[in-house]
């Protein structure tokens, strides 16, 4: 069967994700340095395979100490560890489930997919957009650090949100 292959348009995708803070408000960030593709065998992309990975040094979540802090061996040890890394194991157009590698561990995870089409841009170049969102406990991935204040509220929550909005060009 043949396949197409897709790759990620870094200049109109972005990789966000949410972290409760003190249980009480909510801190963003997202990762700069990212790559993605997609081997598919036609334009419902069910079945298709999705390889995703990010650059733990490029978080950002606009914080230069939070930022240092996310990146030691506290959280993902980018030394040791600098990417964190998603491939599919199955897409039915609307749940996609793969397995996440953050630090050593890699744990099958399931995301909601929204597939938004596929248009033609100015150039002749065939697009497709997907927006996926899902949820996973950071704990789970040895992302263990955390501290309580002194008034006993947690400063970060174990559920991390994750949000992609991803831009693909057909190769």
């Amino acid at each position: 069967m043949e396949t197409t292959n897709w790759k990620v348009d870094p200049a109109h995708s972005e990789i966000d994700f949410k972290v409760r803070h003190m249980m009480i408000s909510t801190v963003s960030g997202s990762f700069g340095e990212f790559d993605a593709e997609i081997e598919a065998t036609d334009d419902t992309f069910k079945d298709a395979k999705f390889n995703f990975t990010a650059d733990i040094d490029s978080i950002n979540t606009k914080n230069n100490d939070r930022d240092t802090h996310l990146k030691s061996e506290d959280f993902f040890h980018k030394e040791k560890h600098p990417q964190l890394t998603f491939k599919s194991k199955s897409y039915d157009g609307e749940k996609m489930v793969g397995e996440m590698t953050i630090r050593d561990v890699t744990k099958e995870i399931s995301l909601d997919v929204d597939f938004n089409g596929t248009a033609e841009d100015q150039y002749g170049q065939t697009k497709a957009g997907f927006e996926i969102s899902g949820t996973i406990n950071r704990k789970d991935f040895n992302l263990n650090w955390d501290a309580v204040t002194e008034a006993g509220n947690v400063i970060v929550s174990d559920k991390v949100k994750l949000e992609a909005n991803l831009q693909f060009t057909k190769q």
